[in-house]
């Protein structure tokens, strides 16, 4: 994963871009009718259930569209809640907390929806040594919240991106001409480029499994689509030669099983892709 002076740039980075995407030249519809003077109060009220993510977010939000704002907060990130809750009080200029409404609620609401998710399926995992990770199918733009938003959840952060760590899929290995070679090539390269990559390689059967682990120097290998018998079977061959991860449709019935096939990771593309938003609103408070 990347650092955490890299992770805090790429909030100050989405956040950025957002407010000028939404507010662009100015929120003229506050400025037509809110006085700059004026002052008031609103409260995130929840209207759904699951786990909230996204409260020290808004913090970032608010404070980046006005640092005079002031958030008083009631429920911390990865607090369960339930309709009628009420997360934090804001208050400060009118103006600016309409400003940020928007960007406050959108975030809130689909990282409080990826953190239920995956607090779900951490509680499928619980009592085995199976741990939750995320993917890259992320909302272009918003990847950072929505992999801070597993983590509330309880799950972990795979790779950022496509910097940060090697990932050998099937496209890699057929376009590099095999396993062994694109092993080889990797580990060429990084050598190279004196850069201390983590390397992860995919394999779509026990072939690939033996074949990869007589290349050496891999890190974790991904049992992509593997049966529950084929993954016992790849587990116990890899032994400690490398971390085993199982990947590819997933889901609640089936997790479980998975886990007890003895693999370190799951990873569900479905924890950032396959959700509904919590509904959450902002309330303007006497």
């Amino acid at each position: 994963m990347i650092s955490e002076a890299q992770f805090q740039n790429e909030l100050e980075l989405l956040i950025a871009n957002a407010i000028r995407e939404d507010v662009g030249d100015g929120d003229h519809s506050s400025l037509a009718c809110i006085p700059a003077s004026a002052q008031g109060k609103a409260k995130l009220l929840v209207k759904d259930e699951g786990i909230i993510a996204g409260v020290a977010f808004a913090k970032m939000i608010f404070n980046y569209v006005d640092s005079n704002l002031k958030v008083e907060t009631f429920i911390e990130d990865g607090t369960p809640v339930k309709f009628g809750d009420v997360v934090f009080h804001v208050s400060g200029s009118s103006q600016s907390i309409l400003k940020a409404e928007r960007m406050v609620l959108n975030s809130m609401q689909r990282m409080s929806a990826i953190a239920t998710k995956t607090s779900s399926y951490v509680q499928l995992l619980e009592g085995t040594n199976t741990k939750i990770l995320d993917t890259r199918k992320t909302t272009p733009g918003f990847r950072v919240a929505e992999k801070w938003a597993v983590k509330i959840g309880g799950g972990e952060n795979h790779r950022f991106a496509l910097y940060d760590m090697v990932m050998l899929k099937d496209n890699h290995i057929d376009f590099a001409g095999g396993i062994t070679l694109a092993i080889a090539k990797t580990k060429e390269y990084l050598k190279a480029i004196n850069r201390d990559l983590k390397i992860i390689v995919e394999a779509r059967d026990l072939n690939e499994v033996k074949e990869i682990v007589a290349a050496g120097g891999v890190f974790r290998i991904l049992l992509d689509n593997f049966d529950y018998e084929m993954t016992k079977e790849a587990v116990a061959f890899i032994g400690d030669a490398s971390l085993t991860e199982s990947s590819g449709n997933i889901n609640e019935d089936t997790i479980r099983h998975y886990a007890e096939c003895g693999v370190n990771y799951i990873s569900s593309g479905a924890l950032t892709h396959s959700i509904y938003n919590m509904d959450l609103s902002l309330k303007a408070i006497d």
